[in-house]
């Protein structure tokens, strides 16, 4: 438990979070309450892929704790995808 594991720092990266969500309906509502949230400045859908992804960028640092909870709020889970691609 650090501060880079349990937030989204801001940066050129953002966070790769995975989702349950298939269609493309349920990302765009994943999409659209995110950006209600204060600090995220853009979500990215990856709808090519199984499962399917959304990256985060921030403008500030966010608790990944936060990001989970609001996309439960929608039925759907969010699940922190590692650090650093091998």
């Amino acid at each position: 438990m650090s501060i880079i594991t349990d937030n989204v720092i801001p940066g050129n990266d953002g966070k790769k979070f995975g989702t349950n969500a298939m269609e493309d309906k349920d990302l765009l509502q994943i999409k659209t309450i995110l950006l209600e949230l204060e600090g995220i400045k853009e979500v990215v859908l990856n709808m090519e892929i199984f499962p399917r992804e959304f990256t985060v960028f921030t403008t500030k640092m966010i608790p990944i704790t936060e990001i989970e909870n609001k996309v439960r709020e929608v039925g759907f889970h969010a699940i922190p995808k590692d650090l650093f691609d091998l």
